[in-house]
């Protein structure tokens, strides 16, 4: 087999690490900006974790302090959830995803409240919310998301193959009943850039290609895919809401990097994903991305059966 699993084995770990969504929303304001940049302020992520079987457990604990200055970013409040499981050649995942509280970089540029010294405009009420379910399948039986991740297994030898992933997605961002843009940027004569709320439902597709390979006891996985997805997008003012229908691009990166044997690993991994709706003229755009070091043990030195292997 071109991977070994330890399901019987108890493996306990720990991570640290940060998860990353800013956005930004483009329009042609006042001509003097075309992009206004929202950066949330996250906090470093202890995070610990047991697997046996089919059993996992994980609970992270943030560190005290945020990444960035409380005085010129505020202050952002994180919620991360999400499981996965395999069948055969397909992989499921399920992430649910909120941030509360953002900044909008340079806004001293139109905020005559605001200068070098304390140059953005903090919004505590901006909330972002994402809900993906993924179906991931991959055209090599050998490739299995177990052994690439490196907890409960790791490869043997190179395996590479393409794969199909179909992607709904519930997405958006918030202010209240606010507009998500400054009063002092809003264009009268279009009323998206007042909006308090864009949202969308879509479906997308993503091919794309996998490879995993191990030299030595260092396994090195990447994951890349671009494709599309049909939405259904709307925005709202004054809680009243328009929607359309329409296509937006996808892409998909994941990179897995470290070291395993049979009794510890130590690995890097991280993951991009984004997230986009566009109207005439007047678009949204997010990327959520998290990067983590993780390490563990596994705590019984007995090997699974081949049996257990090839699950």
């Amino acid at each position: 087999m071109p991977y070994t699993l330890y399901k019987n084995k108890v493996v306990l770990y720990s991570d640290i690490g940060y998860t990353s969504a800013p956005f930004s929303m483009h329009y042609n304001y006042n001509n003097t900006v075309d992009k206004l940049k929202y950066k949330n302020n996250f906090r470093t992520i202890l995070g610990f974790g047991i697997c046996y079987k089919w059993f996992a457990l994980r609970i992270g604990i943030p560190l005290p302090g945020y990444f960035k200055p409380v005085s010129s970013f505020g202050k952002t409040i994180p919620l991360d959830l999400g499981f996965d499981f395999t069948i055969k050649k397909t992989f499921f995942d399920i992430d649910i995803r909120s941030y509360r509280g953002y900044a909008i970089l340079d806004a001293y540029k139109w905020n005559d409240t605001l200068n070098k010294l304390h140059p953005n405009d903090i919004k505590p009420n901006i909330n972002t919310v994402s809900f993906s379910a993924n179906v991931w399948y991959f055209h090599d039986k050998n490739f299995k998301m177990s052994a690439l991740k490196g907890k409960t297994g790791h490869y043997e030898k190179e395996v590479k193959t393409w794969y199909l992933k179909n992607s709904l997605n519930i997405f958006g961002v918030g202010n209240g009943t606010e507009s998500i843009t400054p009063y002092t940027l809003i264009d009268s004569t279009q009323t998206k850039t007042s909006s308090s709320v864009i949202s969308s439902i879509d479906f997308g597709v993503i091919p794309g290609y996998a490879y995993v390979n191990k030299l030595k006891n260092w396994q090195f996985s990447a994951l890349f895919g671009v494709g599309f997805a049909v939405q259904a997008k709307f925005y709202t003012i004054n809680e009243i809401s328009r929607g359309f229908l329409g296509l937006a691009p996808r892409y998909d990166i994941r990179l897995i990097g470290g070291y395993s044997v049979p009794k510890f690993f130590v690995f890097i991994v991280s993951d991009f994903d984004n997230k986009s709706i566009r109207f005439n003229n007047f678009s949204y755009r997010q990327t959520f991305y998290s990067l983590k070091l993780l390490g563990g043990i596994r705590l019984n030195d007995k090997k699974t059966s081949r049996k257990n292997r090839t699950l």
